[in-house]
């Protein structure tokens, strides 16, 4: 036998907040300030957002890595933060989040039609987040009522790492029985998720106006002027360059005409690797 590349897409692994649910991406950002605020300790809703697509406690030991939030918490605590003192705040995180998660839980406009053209195209659904499962079990149940059921799901704290490692989305290849990485597609609104993608050998889907790079609820980004939506589009696609996606698109909804340009480059031979 010999090796042959895939000639169409097969699975896309898709992201949570700011992808699929959460316009704006705003349960976890939110609640990384208010578990902060609680040691008394002031972060910034544009500094929580810096890490985000990383799994949770990372994300924390990210931000108190930050000389300006690490000294803030030197000048509370007199000293600056240990991962015993990252591991209580995640443990303060974590209840709050649970507690919250449902005001941030409704679709993305637009996102149930272009999964359901996804799955035409005959392609299975899989997912994975920077949530842990404890979390990720009420984003589902919460996504379920809303009509949105996933092939599989995989938290944060089921491989052993979460982004950028590629264990999330390589988890998602294995449980869906898919038979060449070069035949999913990540679709993400975070750089460590667009670099598990790329780590994972798959296509990637970077979204600049749903999620944590524009940060703005879907109200306010449908009012923003023509112009002040292109500065923001060209401001997010800077923040993306270093992780290499291979598309960009607004949100969710342009995602079945990416599929058919995909299907089109792999009937050609092509492959994200060498992308």
């Amino acid at each position: 036998m010999h090796y042959e590349k895939p000639s169409q897409l097969q699975a896309v692994v898709l992201d949570w907040a700011g992808t699929v649910v959460d316009f704006g991406s705003f349960a976890p950002t939110q609640i990384f300030v208010e578990a902060f605020a609680e040691f008394g300790v002031s972060v910034s809703l544009e500094e929580a957002r810096g890490p985000m697509g990383m799994g949770k406690w990372d994300h924390i030991r990210t931000l108190c890595d930050l000389p300006e939030i690490a000294e803030r918490y030197r000048k509370v605590f007199g000293r600056t933060p240990t991962d015993d003192d990252v591991t209580a705040l995640y443990k303060r995180f974590m209840p709050l989040q649970i507690d919250k998660i449902a005001v941030h839980s409704a679709l993305i406009p637009g996102a149930l039609e272009a999964i359901a053209d996804v799955r035409r195209r005959g392609m299975k659904v899989g997912s994975c987040s920077g949530y842990p499962k404890v979390v990720m079990d009420k984003v589902v149940e919460l996504a379920r009522h809303n009509g949105y059921v996933a092939d599989h799901v995989v938290a944060t704290d089921e491989t052993p790492n979460g982004r950028p490692w590629p264990s999330q989305a390589l988890a998602n290849v294995i449980a869906l029985g898919i038979d060449d990485v070069a035949a999913c597609v990540k679709v993400d609104d975070t750089w460590p998720g667009i670099l598990e993608g790329r780590k994972a050998g798959m296509w990637t889907v970077a979204l600049t106006c749903s999620g944590n790079a524009l940060g703005l609820p879907y109200q306010l980004y449908k009012a923003l002027p023509s112009d002040k939506l292109a500065e923001e589009r060209a401001r997010i696609v800077k923040l993306f360059e270093p992780s290499r996606p291979h598309y960009l698109i607004d949100t969710i909804v342009e995602l079945p005409a990416v599929i058919d340009d995909i299907n089109r480059r792999l009937a050609r031979g092509e492959t994200p690797q060498a992308c």
